[in-house]
């Protein structure tokens, strides 16, 4: 791979985690929506625009294709994927934007003790001070929250496990997010015609201005996962973790710097733990991966 299609690849990734990044800025335009529907609007809303883009890629059969096997995987995806996008969404809206930052902080350390429960994976004795640093991150804000940073605690793990079901369908990105969201498009269609009929659609509250907003919830979930295929197909994987970090980065600035929300002493000594563990983790996994560049090249 050249170095100019790696520039390209880190581009394209750090577009697609800027995106990712700027949504606590986006749902709460399009109060007073509730977060479940919102959430059907964006299932359906990013179907048609998958729809599109396997049409226009002359992809569609693709979806007829779908081993009988991968079903189930990918119906565990998409239940998953929502239950994420219900929280965040939730959480955005409610003014809980720092915690949502914090669960995309705890999510490579989660996806590492997924790892280990199970696939089995050997922890090295750095990851297990990052996880134990991580723990520990959890009980400081525990204490200072008097009660359990659930938001955090539900958008990790939730995410995690979609990663990890992800890796075990193994199917294109594109490709298998349509599958998810045409599984999710029929329930999120019944429901917003229930509100249709009970009256209490809050589309057409909207002004043309908010209905457009909310139209381009589509492209606002697509968007951002394209960059991010095409960031995978350029760059090193180590890379590609490293760029993962821009997102949170940037919802907790936004919480803090835009939204004003508290950071008490406990919330800071918190957020410094897992700091402490994510800087930890990610020069470890640097240095093996440098090391076996090393050995492999002496080989």
């Amino acid at each position: 791979m050249s170095a100019a299609e790696e520039r390209q690849g880190v581009l394209y990734g750090l577009a697609a985690y800027a995106m990712w990044g700027l949504f606590p800025l986006y749902w709460p335009l399009l109060k007073p929506l509730g977060a479940l529907e919102l959430l059907a609007h964006r299932v359906v809303w990013s179907l048609v625009v998958l729809v599109v883009w396997l049409v226009a890629a002359r992809k569609l059969r693709w979806m007829r294709q779908v081993p009988a096997a991968k079903l189930g995987g990918l119906a565990l995806a998409s239940v998953l994927i929502s239950c994420n996008w219900l929280l965040y969404i939730w959480a955005v809206n409610t003014g809980h934007v720092v915690e949502t930052s914090l669960g995309y902080f705890i999510n490579p350390l989660m996806s590492v003790a997924l790892g280990v429960v199970v696939l089995g994976e050997r922890l090295r004795r750095a990851q297990a001070v990052a996880l134990a640093l991580a723990a520990v991150a959890v009980l400081v804000l525990t204490a200072d929250y008097g009660h359990l940073p659930y938001i955090a605690l539900g958008l990790a793990p939730t995410f995690a496990l979609y990663g990890l079901v992800k890796k075990r369908v193994a199917l294109g990105a594109v490709e298998s997010l349509s599958f998810e969201t045409a599984l999710l498009a029929l329930p999120a269609l019944a429901y917003l015609g229930w509100l249709h009929a009970a009256g209490e659609d809050g589309a057409q509250a909207l002004s043309p201005l908010r209905v457009m907003l909310l139209l381009g919830a589509g492209p606002a979930t697509v968007l951002p996962l394209v960059c991010f295929g095409a960031a995978a197909n350029r760059v090193p994987l180590r890379t590609l973790g490293l760029l993962q970090y821009v997102a949170p980065s940037m919802q907790f600035l936004i919480g803090v710097v835009v939204f004003r929300e508290a950071m008490s002493p406990g919330r800071w000594l918190g957020f410094s733990l897992i700091w402490l563990a994510l800087v930890w983790f990610v020069a470890e996994g640097l240095w093996v991966a440098r090391r076996r560049a090393v050995a492999h090249q002496n080989a």
